[in-house]
């Protein structure tokens, strides 16, 4: 799952996790955060984020809360507050993600060239369920390409994972645009993004293109029945990977 939260300074939101482990990212703004756990313990986590503006690229403040947790946090300035939500198992305990530890890694080349923030990839233990990660797709590039798809369940070859793109422009009035699509044709939407819209990608391929004139930010997160992140390429694309490992 996936919701946002937008504050003015001195707005509250306040939420408990139930079921869901989340993590929580700091997409911009500055905000006092604290937590309760299911056994009751108190946590105060301070001022949480120091980025104004995503597409500075500083690494975000983040911070994972397992299943039965609640949250509070009150914006210190305006501020956008992204929750990441997946079944929760209890596996893991709550902890700050960010920003330390976090570093901005390019992948691709050419126009396929994008800049990485992970936030919760599968190299580190800190969640049942989900990845988290910021894609920053420069103006006229690609990302989430070669087009790939993990929508079953066979690992290692691949696995199963849903997936949600949070996106922002730069500047906000542009646009991207994003392909969902299956191989048999059953699922085929091609939409035109604007800033601050979700997608969801259920199944199928999920290819991202940034116009000419606008960068292109996406918070990204998956999860799944297994905590890897394994995906085959669409067939037309393969000749792409190879050439370009």
């Amino acid at each position: 799952g996936f919701s946002l939260w937008r504050l003015a300074p001195g707005d509250v939101a306040a939420e408990a996790t139930g079921t869901d482990e989340v993590i929580l990212v700091v997409v911009e703004g500055k905000l006092a955060l604290s937590s309760t756990g299911a056994g009751g313990e108190a946590q105060d986590w301070g001022t949480l984020g120091d980025r104004m503006d995503v597409f500075k690229k500083t690494p975000p403040h983040a911070l994972y809360l397992p299943a039965g947790s609640t949250w509070r946090a009150q914006a210190e300035s305006a501020c956008t507050l992204a929750v990441c939500a997946a079944p929760g198992r209890g596996g893991h305990s709550a902890r700050r993600l960010g920003p330390d530890g976090i570093t901005l890694a390019t992948r691709g080349k050419g126009t396929n060239t994008r800049h990485i923030h992970n936030i919760a990839l599968e190299d580190a233990d800190v969640a049942d369920s989900l990845l988290v990660t910021e894609v920053f797709t420069p103006a006229g590039h690609w990302s989430s390409y070669p087009s790939h798809r993990h929508d079953e369940d066979d690992f290692p070859r691949i696995t199963y994972l849903e997936e949600t793109y949070y996106h922002r422009l730069n500047p906000a009035d542009g646009f991207a645009v994003q392909r969902v699509y299956t191989e048999d044709g059953s699922l085929d939407e091609c939409m035109a993004v604007s800033d601050g819209d979700v997608t969801l990608v259920p199944r199928g391929h999920h290819p991202c293109g940034a116009p000419y004139g606008f960068e292109l930010y996406y918070l990204n997160v998956m999860a799944g029945p297994l905590r890897k992140w394994r995906f085959v390429p669409h067939p037309a694309v393969v000749a792409i990977l190879e050439r370009d490992a």
